[in-house]
């Protein structure tokens, strides 16, 4: 008997019918689509941007991104924890800004007061910690309380002006050590010291995750509170020891930072928190804890530092990047939120 070809055709037709029959399979259809289309645009504005594959662009992306990197690791562990930090740009901020009036102002040795920087960002953190579970704060309410907070502080600290600035009333004494100059605009070896520091922070907290009791306390807490309580897991401690190093390594960041912008301001970094947030869920990390790593959170923190940067190539204005970002984070929360329902 011969084949129908027209018999086929609407086979064929029917099968593609069923296929896209469900509301679900219709979902994880358009999900696919939207992630060639991100996929194509990105290539073509990367491959467009002028001299964006010169070795000059991808150092500076590299040392650019160092501080978002560290934020986003740290950023990754509050949220496996089922937690939020929205004081990581401020904590930033106010350590850097803190070590360099240390420095600049009050004739603090270089040493001390980047350790002065480091605990500060570590007290904020712990400081968060403390509210959220004792004074029974979310942690939403509790870190947004202290970006505030903190990047007043800053300013307090600053005068609201750039650090070391001769305008300031006090008598300036040094100008920012090549120490902390060399963690944001230094090199090993052609290398940006900057993003070896990223790299650095990303390994060890791979290994804080995967290989410690307290990377599994995290996971623990944000999959299930109560079953990681009723299994001998302090909650408690656990949480505050997270927002303690995200505040800490908050404040790595913002030395870094200042290293490479050779100067230190209370308002720098205003956009951290939402970009970090982002980096780690475009990382696949679950913004409802529970899963994750900080692997794919470093592949979402140079994925933004590099849209940016492929911005700045492209001249757009800065608060048209704003836009483009902002939107971005929209776009990829409900893209990550729209593949767990559905499965994509």
């Amino acid at each position: 008997m011969a084949e129908n070809p027209s018999g086929s055709s609407v086979s064929g037709l029917g099968r593609l019918k069923t296929w896209v029959a469900t509301p679900e399979l219709r979902v994880r259809l358009g999900i696919r689509a939207v992630l060639v289309f991100a996929v194509l645009l990105f290539v073509y504005y990367v491959s467009t941007a002028p001299r964006f594959f010169s070795v000059t662009n991808v150092t500076n992306v590299g040392a650019r991104t160092a501080p978002g990197i560290i934020v986003a690791v740290a950023q990754t562990m509050v949220i496996i924890s089922a937690g939020i930090d929205l004081s990581v740009g401020a904590i930033l901020a106010f350590s850097g800004s803190l070590a360099s009036v240390a420095y600049c102002y009050w004739g603090v040795p270089v040493w001390p007061a980047i350790l002065l920087g480091l605990a500060a960002g570590a007290l904020l953190g712990f400081i968060n910690g403390l509210i959220i579970t004792k004074g029974r704060i979310p942690d939403f309410i509790a870190t947004l309380g202290m970006m505030g907070t903190a990047r007043g502080v800053a300013l307090i600290l600053t005068g609201g002006l750039p650090v070391p600035s001769h305008l300031t009333a006090v008598t300036l004494k040094a100008y920012l050590p090549e120490e902390i100059i060399w963690m944001g605009s230094g090199d090993i070896l052609g290398f940006p010291a900057g993003a070896l520091i990223g790299l650095l922070v990303v390994v060890a907290g791979w290994g804080v995750l995967m290989h410690t009791g307290f990377g599994r306390a995290l996971f623990a807490v944000g999959g299930n509170r109560e079953a990681a309580r009723v299994s001998g897991i302090n909650v408690d401690r656990t949480k505050v020891m997270v927002y303690t190093l995200a505040g800490l390594l908050s404040g790595l960041a913002g030395l870094v930072l200042v290293g490479r912008m050779n100067s230190a301001n209370a308002l720098m970094a205003d956009p951290a928190n939402l970009e970090s947030i982002s980096a780690v869920v475009i990382g696949g990390t679950n913004l409802f804890g529970g899963e994750g790593g900080v692997i794919g959170s470093l592949v979402g923190a140079l994925i933004m530092g590099i849209l940016g940067n492929i911005l700045n190539l492209h001249n757009m204005q800065d608060f048209a990047q704003r836009v483009v970002m902002g939107l971005l984070i929209i776009g990829v929360v409900l893209f990550d939120q729209l593949r767990r329902r559905y499965g994509a």
